[in-house]
């Protein structure tokens, strides 16, 4: 069972030029191969996810703005801040995350290694506490 210790911040390659810079997501900087990319832009003060996936193992970056990644393993809550674009975090199966935007149309992307499968999903967390309890 995944828990706090198993989350982590990773540098992605960035290459800067006087132009501006590129950073780099490919196959060799990820512990999986890519499944599904999707986006989340909201405005400062919302909160999302508030879930957690029962088998989906998912890379955060934040490539605009700010927000707060709070994870939660039913013993143990760590906020993680994501506010640069060469900055990710990898969140294993089980646990709870909550997102937080700090800046107005901020944008996450997320890199999984599943497709998207609504099963998979633990949506309320009297649940999620109930699961974790089982499986320890």
């Amino acid at each position: 069972m995944n828990r706090i210790a198993d989350v982590w911040l990773f540098d992605l390659p960035r290459h800067e030029q006087a132009d501006g810079e590129i950073v780099v997501t490919e196959g060799k900087n990820l512990p999986f191969a890519v499944a599904r990319v999707f986006t989340v832009r909201a405005p400062a003060g919302a909160e999302r996810g508030k879930h957690a996936h029962r088998l989906c193992t998912q890379m955060m970056s934040c490539v605009h703005g700010a927000l707060d990644v709070v994870c939660d393993d039913g013993n143990t809550k760590r906020t993680y801040t994501l506010d640069r674009g060469d900055m990710a975090l990898l969140v294993p199966p089980m646990i709870w995350a909550t997102i937080s935007f700090r800046k107005a149309q901020s944008v996450l992307t997320v890199l999984c290694d599943r497709p998207y499968e609504e099963q998979d999903y633990v949506r309320a967390y009297p649940d999620f506490l109930a699961m974790r309890s089982l499986q320890s």
